[in-house]
């Protein structure tokens, strides 16, 4: 399924409102989805020559041209090609990103055998685990990096760069509870600005030397790694720093749609990007002394301090990519079962992927804090960053191949000669950044396995959770059938009390409760399942689906609410609707109790996980979003009843 989701599915509006909204999108996207890809100028090359490098690349015009080269075809084929003209099709209803891909995989490849459907989202899943380390990373590097600036006006103010960009960040995550819709809105012509700034220092540079425009041609690229190989493997591992983000286009392809970040990277991201490049090689090529600061040193002298503004809000915006990314990504993982019930705050009625989600957004925000004050500089982080980047992007390559044979029917020539020639090309980018493991390369991956632990962790222990309440509920037709011939026994008091449930296949636990141990039944009961639809909202008319379980006489009632994804879950004025909608049914509001089934974990001696894995779902289950609040129930009219389950 490739439909996006650009707008939202009611009555189109008019041509000229249409257009409207895409030009919107496409400036929110540039606000939002280009800023981390967008900012790798900054440091990229820098790193590249830095003489502090354990590989270091020796400064001469062969190597200039070869780089400048690799990092064109690089962009050319990683992120044009494989990103914006393939991956980016692969979508979820609209959603994009590592857990679309698994999504696909899951829901489609089951029948093509259960073994290798488990290994491929295993591995998804430690891709996005990556993906959630990179999310981490990258904030802290950019900010760092553009606020290092300051070092090239005066170098007696490097004691404030780390205070400066803890600042920075704190407000960036502060304000990401107005929504994506509103950030893209504040940033788009910032980084319109950026784009064009970037240009035309780029073009100011190759003037100075314009044969650098010789590179453009794979020639040179080729010739470096076959002629220089031993200088260019180790070079691979910081040439992969100019496609970082290239997983956020993806991963934010739900927030603003695939027609809009492809029209922002063909017309101005890419272009801008590829001549600010090659004016920092030229500027290489006239005196090896601008490798110091190749990105500043494109500027005059009087306008390197805007230019560290510019790059201070452009590198603020390149945190948002990722950021987005990461709420994109916990949000498919809470869906798939990866991770509990999180609070999400969608934020555009037009864009279906724009969400908010708080408990991701502050703990982002204190592992940055923690990766600025331990780090303290942009080269520090450097190799930490490439191996977070390339390490997702080879595993989104390779589930990509496998969606595009087992669901396309992609011929399998295609799929094994330009997969494998994508999948060899990321693979030689992965062994490069091995080569750093001890320089700071360990850190994404032991984020990446600790967050891969958990999710795989909790998606085991809900497995056994579920079955053990499936176990307990029962069929909710078998309940109700011993009910009708008296067993359990309980006594009719007056009112109407209402179960949430999953659906009306199982009998909900706190009814069980309430009839077994409690020997009481309200006069009116109601079972209600709530379910979310794609769309914005739900009209009233909609809402609300009633039907009798059982005889009519019985005051057993099954509600379906329906509602959109912008909505308040109001189960209350759900209940209102349905009387309305079916007054015979015996609802009475103003005599209503809302009863809640709760699990308490605790370990057992089941051999179902290995002790510390039990410890840890447990502890992860600690943070599951308040159902009570989540459906606006009414505190002094909820009985919350506990059930024990022991993992």
């Amino acid at each position: 399924m490739t439909a996006q989701s650009e707008a939202a599915p009611s009555p189109g509006p008019a041509p000229t409102a249409r257009g409207a909204l895409r030009l919107a999108l496409v400036v929110g996207a540039l606000g939002v989805v280009f800023g981390d890809i967008g900012t790798s100028p900054i440091y990229a090359l820098q790193t590249l020559f830095n003489p502090a490098d354990p590989h270091p690349v020796p400064i001469d015009d062969n190597n200039v041209y070869g780089l400048i080269s690799l990092i064109f075809w690089s962009m050319t084929l990683i992120v044009t090609v494989f990103y914006v003209a393939l991956a980016m099709r692969a979508d979820n209803d609209g959603e994009g990103g590592i857990m679309a891909l698994i999504t696909l995989i899951r829901r489609h490849g089951a029948h093509r055998g259960r073994r290798t459907t488990l290994v491929l989202a295993a591995l998804g899943i430690f891709g996005a685990a990556l993906f959630l380390g990179d999310s981490m990373i990258t904030p802290a590097i950019s900010v760092l990096s553009a606020v290092e600036g300051l070092k090239v006006i005066d170098p007696r103010l490097d004691v404030w760069v780390v205070p400066i960009t803890a600042v920075i960040i704190v407000l960036l995550f502060g304000f990401q509870r107005k929504g994506t819709a509103a950030i893209g809105r504040l940033f788009g012509p910032v980084m319109i600005i950026w784009f064009l700034t970037l240009a035309a220092l780029g073009v100011g540079g190759i003037g100075h030397h314009p044969e650098i425009l010789r590179a453009l041609s794979p020639a040179y690229a080729a010739q470096f790694l076959a002629g220089h190989f031993h200088i260019a493997f180790f070079a691979l591992a910081a040439v992969v720093l100019t496609f970082t983000g290239a997983e956020a286009l993806y991963a934010d392809m739900g927030h603003f749609g695939r027609r809009s970040i492809t029209a922002g990277w063909i017309l101005l991201v890419f272009p801008s990007l590829l001549l600010n490049y090659m004016g920092q090689g030229a500027m290489i090529l006239e005196s090896p002394a601008n490798v110091s600061g190749p990105f500043f040193l494109l500027a005059p002298e009087w306008g390197r301090a805007p230019l560290t503004v510019l790059a201070t809000a452009a590198t603020v915006i390149a945190s948002q990519a990722v950021i987005t990314g990461a709420y994109s990504v916990a949000s498919q993982a809470s869906k798939l079962g990866y991770l509990p019930r999180l609070r999400i705050s969608h934020t555009s009625e037009h864009e279906i992927g724009q969400i908010y989600v708080p408990w991701i957004n502050w703990m982002l925000l204190v592992s940055v804090l923690t990766l600025v004050f331990a780090f303290r500089s942009s080269a520090s982080l450097a190799y930490a960053y490439g191996m977070a980047v390339i390490g997702t992007i080879t595993i989104v390559t390779l589930l990509y191949c496998y969606v595009a044979r087992t669901l396309w029917r992609a011929p399998r020539w295609l799929v094994l000669t330009g997969g494998g020639l994508l999948l060899a090309f990321n693979l030689l980018f992965l062994a490069a950044n091995t080569t750093k493991l001890v320089h700071g390369a360990w850190l994404p991956l032991v984020i990446g396995i600790t967050a891969f632990t958990v999710m795989v962790t909790w998606q085991r222990g809900r497995e056994i959770v579920t079955a053990e309440r499936l176990r307990r509920e029962g069929p909710l037709d078998g309940f109700l059938a011993r009910l009708q011939q008296g067993e359990p026994k309980v006594a009719q008091v007056p009112g109407t009390a209402v179960f949430l449930n999953r659906g009306a296949l199982t009998a909900p636990l706190a009814m069980r409760a309430n009839m077994e141990r409690n020997h009481v039944r309200h006069a009116t009961i109601v079972v209600m399942s709530v379910e979310t639809e794609p769309v914005p909202r739900v009209p009233d008319a909609e809402r609300v689906v009633v039907r009798s379980l059982g005889a009519a006489d019985e005051g057993i009632v099954h509600i379906t609410a329906r509602y959109g994804y912008m909505e308040p879950q109001d189960v209350p004025a759900a209940l209102r609707l349905a009387k309305a909608q079916a007054p015979g049914r015996g609802l009475k509001l103003r005599d209503t109790t809302y009863f809640l089934s709760t699990i308490q974990l605790r370990g057992g001696p089941d051999p179902t996980m290995a002790a510390w894995r039990k410890r840890l779902f447990i502890a992860t289950a600690h943070i599951t979003a308040d159902a009570a609040d989540h459906f606006k129930l009414p505190r002094d009219h909820t009985v919350i009843m506990g059930s024990q389950i022991e993992v």
